[in-house]
């Protein structure tokens, strides 16, 4: 039982329609690739898919842009002029474009202000004033935030040596043991600068050191 016709309308049902799409897609392809091997011909195929999908297909022995020009010498169809037109509109806005900022660049600078009226002239200086002004708050905002930025620094390095110092003191503590408080000399090695002070007072124990008038003896070490 052969398949009937289908009529030959557009697919409403858009799953539908895709899946007709990728079937008779790859019919085609197998068809154009059977017709190069078996007739030696030379054809590229380009199709697009509602959703703009693109697919495309040419022979191996040549390529689509040799394909085209082939095209143009037969038909008379010169297929890259409306390309290239809009190319060149597009190149001489941007030479236009290109010629506005550097003259303005050059008012800016003082330079090619004969032509200008009052009014332009008025809007010129309107506008380097603003400009001018936007530079210099980007200025104080690079000024303030450096200044914020070394504040720190400092207080972290004044946080550090504070610490030193400590450490410094802690590990160079002073030591003095003596009965006598009023000891000038200890007091004296202290003021010139020594960091351990130990003091030791002695008594004679032999009668006879007593009897030559001898009193107690210190024997420091700083």
């Amino acid at each position: 039982m052969g398949r009937g016709k289908i009529e030959i309308k557009k697919i409403e049902n858009p799953t539908n329609r895709q899946v007709t799409y990728s079937k008779r897609r790859a019919g085609i392809m197998k068809k154009a690739s059977e017709l190069t091997v078996l007739c030696d011909a030379q054809l590229s195929l380009v199709m697009f898919s509602s959703t703009g999908k693109f697919s495309e297909y040419c022979s191996p022995s040549t390529d689509s842009k040799s394909i085209y020009d082939r095209y143009q010498q037969v038909s008379g169809i010169n297929l890259w002029s409306a390309q290239y037109e809009k190319m060149q509109n597009t190149l001489n806005h941007l030479k236009e474009i290109n010629h506005n900022l550097r003259r303005e660049i050059r008012q800016r600078m003082g330079e090619d202000l004969d032509g200008l009226e009052i009014k332009e002239l008025r809007g010129l200086e309107q506008n380097m004033d603003e400009a001018l002004k936007l530079v210099r708050n980007r200025k104080y905002h690079v000024i303030s935030t450096q200044t914020d930025t070394y504040k720190k620094k400092l207080k972290n390095s004044q946080e550090t040596h504070r610490n030193l110092l400590r450490e410094m003191e802690t590990e160079h503590a002073v030591y003095y043991v003596d009965d006598d408080p009023s000891n000038y000399d200890g007091a004296l090695a202290l003021g010139n600068g020594a960091s351990y002070l130990y003091s030791f007072r002695t008594q004679p124990s032999q009668p006879n050191l007593q009897g030559m008038g001898y009193g107690p003896h210190d024997l420091r070490l700083a």
